[in-house]
């Protein structure tokens, strides 16, 4: 999963070795001796994550879909708009598809991008495609999570999911990001919310 990355002029790190320290199926970390900027030795610890994704599904009536779930890196519920990591093979947007599906036991007839952001960007190579989903419709048989999910779906109207985030009661950085980006950016010629 090691990404080899161009060489720029304006890298002041040099790598001299690299190993992994620990591996599974979702991460792999690893750790690299390098010559920091200040010209002394160093080591960086990596945390190598697959692409991920995040929707923003909304209905014709602007509510948007969101997902409650227990996340045990922190010790508590999140709020959050379905998103998970990419699995080997699948396209970005197949990973969207099947993370609506499997978390919100949702499908969309329309997907429109909008853009990326990366996630924790001093410690990992996280980078999460973020997707507005449009023309939604129920899954039949209704959510397919894995066995380590256990997500309740929370419908709300666009306009309280935004107020949410800038309360700070929404914090995961992909539903911060999606959520604002489908606010500002308001594609098509039915805005989720008016930008003020």
């Amino acid at each position: 999963m090691t990404e080899s990355f161009p060489v720029s002029p304006r890298n002041p790190w040099r790598t001299l070795d690299t190993r992994v320290v620990y591996a599974n199926s979702w991460m792999t970390v690893r750790e690299d001796s390098v010559i920091r900027p200040d010209g002394q030795p160093g080591i960086y610890g990596v945390v190598e994550i697959p692409p991920s994704v995040g929707v923003v599904a909304l209905t014709d009536h602007h509510e948007i879909a969101l997902v409650s779930q227990w996340r045990y890196t922190l010790g508590k519920m999140s709020l959050e708009i379905p998103t998970g990591g990419s699995e080997a093979g699948e396209t970005i947007l197949e990973a969207a598809g099947r993370e609506l599906a499997e978390e919100a036991g949702l499908t969309a007839a329309t997907w429109i991008p909008l853009g990326s952001i990366d996630n924790s960007n001093g410690i990992t190579t996280d980078v999460s495609h973020i997707f507005l989903a449009r023309a939604l419709a129920p899954l039949p048989g209704g959510q397919r999570h894995q066995g380590d999910e256990q997500i309740e779906v929370v419908w709300m109207p666009f306009s309280q999911a935004l107020e949410a985030v800038l309360a700070g009661n929404i914090t995961e950085s992909v539903s911060v990001a999606g959520i604002l980006k489908a606010a500002l950016l308001s594609p098509g010629d039915d805005p989720p919310v008016t930008p003020r």
